[in-house]
């Protein structure tokens, strides 16, 4: 599935009332992690087709980083039916992306 952009219009219907995992990445262009982790969330998306992924980029959408009180990127949240599970900020690697789901119930 690949990795849908997320705004204020479409984060409800995208996220908090998908069925199944949803990571959504909130991210800045100007961002070398986030740019690191951009590669990593796009073989993740292959690997786990019954994951959800969305990206927030946080310069356009500022009122979603507010709502979840996103101070630092990559803010990366873990959401299952509509509700936060988990969340973790930098760059990660698959294998630590992994287990950030596994550790969620993903």
């Amino acid at each position: 599935m690949p990795i849908l952009p997320l705004t204020e219009e479409n984060f409800e219907q995208e996220v908090l009332q998908a069925e199944g995992p949803v990571l959504v990445d909130l991210f800045a262009a100007w961002c070398g992690p986030c740019r690191a982790l951009a590669p990593v969330l796009e073989t993740l998306a292959e690997a786990r087709p019954e994951l959800r992924i969305g990206k927030v980029d946080v310069d356009a959408q500022p009122e979603l980083a507010a709502r979840f009180d996103v101070l630092t990127v990559p803010t990366l949240l873990l959401f299952r039916s509509g509700r936060l599970l988990r969340r973790t900020t930098g760059a990660k690697t698959l294998t630590e992306l992994e287990e950030f789901l596994r550790s969620g119930e993903a």
